[in-house]
């Protein structure tokens, strides 16, 4: 299993990068990606729309399933991976660069709360 050690997690298996500028990168973890099977369809948050932690912002649908897409911190969206509405397959490729959304943290200490590397890998572990 790939869990790169400078992302941080969240326990509904999204991946969050805090980014120079403030924002954060957020996709779905490798985990997720493996157990959902082969993507056909990636649902974005729209630009400009604020939500609150853990509050449901988007859906990733795959052969098998569908699972939704959680923000891992309150902010607004101030950008999204538009290849994915064509490409939905490029997270399968690599989870780690296909990002999904950006967010502008309205508190940016909340990500210093998501899981480390070591606990989000004991966390999937544990899911096995």
């Amino acid at each position: 299993m790939n869990v790169p050690h400078e992302l941080r997690y969240t326990k509904n298996h999204e991946w969050v990068r805090s980014e120079p500028d403030g924002t954060v990168t957020v996709g779905i973890t490798w985990y997720a990606q493996d157990r959902l099977g082969d993507l056909v369809y990636v649902g974005t948050p729209q630009i400009g729309k604020i939500f609150d932690k853990d509050q449901q912002c988007g859906v990733v649908e795959s052969v098998k399933t569908a699972s939704d897409i959680y923000a891992p911190v309150a902010g607004e969206v101030v950008a999204v991976n538009a290849q994915l509405e064509t490409n939905p397959e490029r997270i399968n490729e690599d989870p780690y660069t296909a990002w999904i959304f950006k967010l502008k943290p309205s508190n940016p200490d909340e990500v210093n709360d998501l899981l480390a590397a070591p606990e989000y890998k004991k966390l999937a572990s544990t899911e096995d």
